[in-house]
């Protein structure tokens, strides 16, 4: 009896999906619910003939209102975000934080990948950021199918326009602009591209050498779906007496000093992974002013979301004294790698370290990547573990390339995307409600 009644309700769902595709469903003649949608934009008029089947209505409102619940939180986000105008119960519910948060956390959807850059070829009055995503489902070219999409046209306020890509976790990204030599703060921008959504935060300066000394890391706490921003200094100063690293969560909307620091001093290189409840860079022990080529013990320094912890992780001494090498890291299939970069022959030559879940410090070689290029970034990894990699040519006037690598074969694919070589960020995606319960920057 109970899967009859949820199987009518769920045909329920598909006539008016089909009904209206393009379109907000609004019962306010039923309901007597005003309009307060605003996604994407404000509905056309919609006359009372186009209203649905009255007995069709009345399918729906007779179920029991927890079975109803049942249903809405397995429907994909555009249809809850259309539901919404639905009634004032399922608005209050899918608008609750609570909803919101479980919805994140639990929603199974096929594993996805997020593709972010910037057009060399623009004019001035354009920003030339363009995000793409794709099903990681084994395709030699997922991404030539995809449509471009100007990220100012899903939600991302106009403002911020030139910040790069900090990182992205549950189905937000966050985004960067560091502060000029007359501000004390940076700008940072939470965005999920689902909901068309933004929330701005001021980021302080660190104090240090140089422009700017700040590199952030960002996640979402996956037991509470808090997003979460770490501003840590790239350089430590003195031994005991290092910069603040400070913590913004979204909940608190405020930053916080972080009191139990690491015994040692480090400098943290390059962007931050984050995989699980931890968030990773790495770093070298000590203050280095040349960290290509540098001798310096290398590391990765971590940050637990949940315990608000930092701490160290010493790497194997086979490449953790190791000089004269270019070193970053990445995830695949759900652990930490470490990449390990030489030339051979002017090429660029890549070794994937893969951190082993039951031994924390032991990191084993999976495949070594070889490439015709001078230059190349590993992005990222395919769920099958092939890298996605931006390539630069010898020339470089000519735009970098987004390269699929299959390990087995060692072809190297490329997609139909060329763009600015240091302008591609990579990472897996997920469609999320986070943000929805927030005010929008726009």
């Amino acid at each position: 009896m109970l899967l009859s009644r949820i199987d009518e309700f769920l045909q329920a769902v598909e006539l008016i999906l089909a009904k209206f595709p393009n379109e907000f469903i609004v019962l306010n003649s039923i309901f007597d619910l005003p309009f307060t949608n605003s996604y994407p934009e404000q509905p056309p008029e919609i006359k009372m003939s186009d209203y649905l089947p009255f007995e069709l209505q009345l399918k729906i409102i007779k179920l029991p209102f927890e079975l109803q619940l049942e249903i809405i939180k397995r429907l994909p986000v555009k249809e809850l975000l259309q539901f919404r105008s639905f009634s004032k119960q399922w608005k209050a519910f899918i608008d609750s934080s609570e909803f919101i948060n479980s919805y994140s956390l639990n929603q199974t959807q096929l594993p996805r990948r997020l593709v972010w850059y910037q057009d060399e070829d623009i004019s001035q009055s354009e920003t030339g950021e363009t995000l793409v995503t794709f099903v990681d489902d084994e395709t030699l070219n997922p991404i030539s199918a995809n449509t471009e999409i100007d990220p100012t046209a899903l939600g991302l306020a106009k403002q911020y326009k030139d910040l790069r890509v900090i990182g992205s976790s549950h189905g937000l990204l966050c985004l960067y602009s560091r502060p000029s030599f007359s501000s004390e703060t940076g700008m940072a921008a939470l965005w999920n591209p689902s909901i068309r959504k933004s929330v701005g935060v001021a980021v302080p300066r660190q104090l240090g050498w140089g422009f700017s000394c700040s590199i952030l890391g960002f996640g979402v706490n996956p037991i509470t779906s808090d997003p979460t921003i770490v501003n840590i200094p790239s350089v430590s100063q003195e031994m005991n007496s290092m910069a603040a690293i400070e913590v913004f969560t979204l909940s608190t909307g405020t930053w916080r000093s972080l009191r139990k620091l690491p015994d040692k001093p480090f400098t943290v290189s390059g962007n931050s992974v984050t995989t699980g409840k931890f968030i990773y860079w790495f770093a070298f022990q000590g203050m280095v002013n040349f960290r290509c080529g540098s001798g310096a013990k290398k590391l990765i320094t971590s940050f637990d979301m949940t315990t608000q912890e930092i701490r160290q992780i010493d790497l194997p001494d086979c490449f953790a004294h190791r000089p004269y090498m270019r070193f970053s890291i990445s995830e695949v299939r759900g652990s930490l790698a470490v990449l390990e970069f030489c030339r051979n022959s002017q090429k660029r030559v890549c070794d994937i370290w893969m951190r082993n879940h039951d031994d924390p410090n032991l990191f084993t070689k999976l495949f070594t990547i070889n490439t015709p290029y001078t230059s190349i970034r590993i992005l990222g990894f395919m769920k099958s573990g092939g890298p996605i990699m931006a390539t630069q040519p010898e020339d470089d006037e000519e735009p970098g390339a987004l390269v699929f690598y299959e390990p087995s074969s060692k072809d190297l694919n490329h997609s139909a995307i060329y763009a600015n070589y240091y302008s591609f960020f990579v990472d897996s995606y997920m469609e999320t409600l986070l943000l929805l319960d927030q005010p929008n920057s726009n």
